[in-house]
């Protein structure tokens, strides 16, 4: 996210259809260790992740692999719009997304509010569009695939939905959340990118009931999502100035929902770590790596959460901050990817050979 302070100015036609083809493209990768060819093999078959990109014709489109980048599907192919943003419902049925017309920009940090909000089976069939142009922005699921909550930045407000009547059920303040909404796993809090008390870049939850914000972390954060399982935990990126350069390069963090700790996940030096996302069962983490703030997508990466901290490289101003941090291992996909969503239900679908 492009973090705007005085301190910090930043912020296949082929398809991998087997898992040997994706393992012999990852043996390729001078990245890539044995450890990391190991753990790629270990998620292979762990699911589907959804995530979007750029096409060779230059629109965003949503897709679908395996989490080692194999069985590639074009969801969407619609060169006329991007679509961007996917996530699958909780019970993996669906997935929602939001496009408008190509041509225009598609903004890494006010994506959820642009265009109009889709939702389609998921494997991408009878897409349809809810609503006009920039109603239910940041629309998320409830864990029971009932409701949205929209974040609504100008109004001051969130909304809570019904998601096929489109029926307001309850009205929140935003608490200063202006991007990037999403809900627990017990339906209890909401997390969000929020500016507070004159700081921008701040992550809060919002109880649902009480409309109680709690500050999770302070300062040049963003990109928050809460744990699949575990909804006392939140994962986001992070951006400390002067660390390994003038303004910083972003990290990925985990913390408590209460705000009381908080913890490395994943740095990289010259690398801005954004887009985190656990598994289903918060045993793996998925991210992009862009060598530059502001970009949408780019090379995804999944690590295991029990090897965390970890620092791949020379960073040794982060390292000396987190000694027990390991180099690995870390899987690097072949594919680049925005917001990457993973389940484990398998939601199936043949691989595309074209586009």
């Amino acid at each position: 996210m492009r973090f705007l302070t005085k301190r910090c100015q930043p912020f296949l036609a082929g398809t991998l259809l087997t898992l040997g083809f994706a393992m012999a493209h990852a043996a390729e990768n001078p990245d890539t260790a044995p450890g990391a060819r190991e753990l790629a093999k270990e998620v292979a078959a762990k699911g589907w992740i959804v995530y979007s990109t750029k096409t060779p014709q230059g629109d965003y489109d949503v897709f679908l692999s395996r989490p080692d980048g194999s069985s590639k599907r074009n969801l969407t192919q619609t060169p006329d719009f991007n679509e961007y943003g996917a996530r699958f419902s909780p019970d993996s049925k669906r997935i929602l997304y939001r496009r408008h017309k190509a041509g225009t920009e598609t903004n890494h940090d006010r994506w959820g509010a642009m265009g109009t909000l889709v939702v389609a089976n998921a494997d991408g069939s009878n897409p349809m569009v809810q609503g006009g142009e920039g109603e239910w922005p940041w629309a998320s699921w409830s864990p029971d695939g009932k409701l949205f909550a929209c974040l609504y930045k100008r109004e001051g407000k969130i909304t809570i939905i019904e998601a096929d009547s489109k029926k307001l059920i309850k009205t929140l303040p935003r608490q200063g959340i202006f991007q990037q909404l999403f809900w627990s796993s017990d339906g209890k809090r909401l997390c969000g990118t929020a500016n507070i008390n004159g700081q921008d870049w701040n992550i809060l939850t919002v109880d649902l009931e009480t409309g109680k914000a709690t500050l999770i972390t302070r300062a040049l954060n963003c990109t928050p999502d809460w744990f699949q399982t575990d909804p006392n935990r939140v994962i986001y990126s992070n951006r400390t100035p002067g660390l390994g350069s003038e303004n910083g390069w972003t990290m990925l963090m985990q913390a408590a929902a209460d705000g009381k700790s908080r913890t490395l996940v994943y740095g990289e030096r010259d690398r801005h770590i954004y887009y985190g996302c656990t598994s289903p069962d918060d045993k793996y983490v998925i991210f992009s790596r862009p060598p530059a703030d502001g970009r949408m997508e780019d090379q995804m990466v999944i690590v295991r959460l029990a090897d965390t901290p970890i620092i791949p490289g020379e960073y040794k101003e982060l390292k000396a901050l987190y000694p027990n941090a390991k180099d690995g291992p870390v899987f690097r996909l072949g594919e680049t990817g925005f917001e990457p969503h993973w389940t484990y239900v398998d939601v199936g679908g043949k691989a595309d050979v074209g586009r």
